[in-house]
């Protein structure tokens, strides 16, 4: 086998592992919903139960912003995720397509 087919192999394999999402990211995309879920409960009990003052006005506004952010990073782990399905899908598809032939 050539080392350019060997290349070849090689940067596809890479190619695979970079554009799936790792164990790690699934665990930080877990972990980023279960924060998102608990601001969500902090942010309305605060508004049912707290005295409405400037200080709980901000700390609403800054649970808030982290929220976003939060959803944010989610919703890129959703969108790599879909898309390292689709690849794969794609892939799967050709190599069936090919083996009918």
């Amino acid at each position: 086998m050539s080392s350019e087919i060997m290349h070849q192999i090689v940067e596809t394999i890479e190619a695979e592992v970079k554009s799936r999402p790792s164990a790690i990211e699934f665990e930080m995309a877990y972990q980023a919903r279960v924060a998102a879920d608990r601001i969500k409960f902090a942010i309305k009990h605060t508004e049912q139960f707290a005295n409405p003052c400037d200080a709980i006005r901000e700390a609403g506004l800054q649970l808030l912003d982290a929220l976003e952010r939060l959803e944010a990073l989610d919703r890129s782990f959703q969108m790599r995720s879909r898309i390292a399905g689709l690849h794969r899908n794609g892939r799967e598809l050709r190599r069936a397509n090919e083996a009918a032939r």
